[in-house]
């Protein structure tokens, strides 16, 4: 270990320490402290996976929320026109038939202005939606991550029960749920 500075020792650290030590004398401990520092990496990556894709999720859904946004303004000044288009036809009807054409003429623009903004409008929903869709995806492998990762935080412990306790239905205690973390982190690179 460290000589300078200070040095924070995890519950189980020492005697992971110690059966290194002496892993010629001992295979059993041998074994588990090898393991132990094996899945305590995976564990390390697992878990930074999970955090990147939270992270992710939580970034695709601001994005969503965003494009929401845009699409409700958009909205808004879609309806703003179409008040303006209602005043125009509402001239056209009231109007001396001289004047009618002017305001006939503002109908029609506002029609193709509304045209376009719906198009813009609805195009912002797609992209909104398309960011919902990913933010959901990227939370469903932030769970999967995390449960590779709390799988191999327990057969990290059971590692360290097997070692103090010297019982072998505990390494293959540690070694089952080990693999069923394996497992899940395998499911979350295949995005499953």
């Amino acid at each position: 270990m460290s000589g300078h500075g200070f040095h924070v020792h995890g519950p189980h650290d020492h005697e992971v320490e110690h059966a290194a030590q002496h892993a010629d004398k001992d295979s059993f401990s041998g074994q588990i402290a090898v393991m132990t520092a094996i899945l305590a990496t995976v564990g390390a990556l697992f878990s930074y996976m999970g955090g990147a894709t939270q992270a992710n999720a939580g970034l695709f859904k601001n994005n969503a929320a965003i494009k929401k946004t845009e699409a409700s303004n958009q909205w808004n000044f879609y309806q703003a026109k179409s008040s303006k288009q209602n005043m125009a036809e509402l001239a056209v009807a009231i109007v001396a038939d001289d004047r009618k054409p002017g305001y006939q003429q503002e109908v029609e623009r506002y029609k193709k202005e509304k045209a376009e903004i719906m198009v813009e409008a609805k195009k912002l929903e797609a992209e909104s939606t398309g960011w919902d869709q990913r933010s959901d995806a990227e939370l469903h492998l932030h769970h999967r991550w995390a449960q590779a990762t709390t799988a191999l935080q327990i057969s990290i412990a059971l590692a360290a029960i097997a070692l103090l306790t010297r019982r072998k239905w505990l390494e293959w205690g540690m070694f089952g749920v080990a693999g069923l973390g394996l497992v899940l982190g395998g499911l979350a690179i295949a995005h499953i």
